[in-house]
């Protein structure tokens, strides 16, 4: 089904329970941007590879570009939140509990990130996604097991896969320089760190955009009163507007986000923040 702006627009402005979804779909991208986002730049900062400021910047236009480009060229991260759950027949049920899981993460976000504790949206959404399924069918009969097991292997993989490219590249890059003056080299592994952190910007506009978006148009689906989980395309003034917004949110800031992951967590040389920006976008 097409999902025309002009259309879209004409139905929000009609219907007040579409209005309600998209507005807190789009408050958890904007929440995303600001508390998930700050992770792929936290290590940069913390190196003074570049400024708070800048790296914000930065964050903002790569979030912006990986969640449009990537999506052009393949939306299959959409498709598999869009089929992990069911939330039954009943249109005006599957709405409300879609809303319940969207408010859930704004409130649960906006907590962390209060508290500055770092916080990933994405395993906020699968939970909250699998926790209304589960609510509304009082069994596990509304998840889609394939789909959602494709989500958990997401998940463990990139933790186990950043893991091992982080470790493996700290490795050879110490081989290779170990013997040099490590404060010779470091404003020269800044600067690639600056690229590698813009790479894990893009990358999580390109995973977390998608993510996003699926919420997006199951919201105007179930608006619709078609339920189940038939084919889509993401239509690209959908890109344009979630882009921005994820932009947006990242914008804002996420310094608590950013002293946490980067300073507070762990200690890094420059070239221990390039090792793991590059193997973290590479895992993505």
């Amino acid at each position: 089904m097409a999902i025309d702006f002009l259309s879209f627009v004409r139905d929000v402005a009609s219907n007040p329970l579409l209005a309600i979804t998209t507005l807190l779909t789009l408050g958890v991208i904007l929440v995303n941007g600001w508390t998930d986002a700050p992770n792929a730049i936290a290590t940069a900062v913390s190196t003074r590879a570049i400024s708070v400021r800048a790296a914000i910047v930065m964050a903002s236009v790569m979030n912006f570009l990986g969640v449009f480009v990537m999506t052009m060229v393949n939306a299959t991260v959409a498709e598999t939140i869009f089929k992990m759950v069911d939330f039954g027949d009943d249109a005006h049920v599957s709405i409300v509990g879609l809303c319940a899981a969207m408010f859930a993460i704004v409130v649960w976000a906006t907590a962390a990130s209060r508290l500055g504790i770092p916080t990933s949206e994405s395993h906020a959404l699968i939970a909250g996604l699998s926790g209304a399924a589960i609510a509304i069918h009082s069994s596990l009969s509304g998840i889609n097991g394939s789909e959602w097991m494709k989500v958990l292997y997401g998940l463990l993989l990139s933790s186990v896969l950043g893991f091992l490219s982080g470790f493996v590249t700290t490795r050879l890059l110490v081989s290779i320089f170990g013997g040099r003056d490590r404060r010779g080299l470091a404003q020269g592994f800044r600067k690639a760190q600056v690229g590698a952190a813009a790479g894990m910007a893009f990358m999580h506009g390109a995973q977390d955009g998608q993510k996003f978006m699926a919420v997006f148009i199951l919201g105007i689906y179930l608006n619709r009163g078609q339920t189940g989980t038939q084919s889509f395309t993401v239509p690209i003034w959908m890109m344009i507007l979630c882009s921005l917004v994820m932009a947006i949110g990242t914008s804002v800031g996420g310094y608590r986000i950013i002293k946490s992951v980067g300073m507070d967590m762990v200690k890094l040389e420059p070239y221990q923040g390039f090792a793991a920006d590059l193997g973290a976008s590479a895992s993505l």
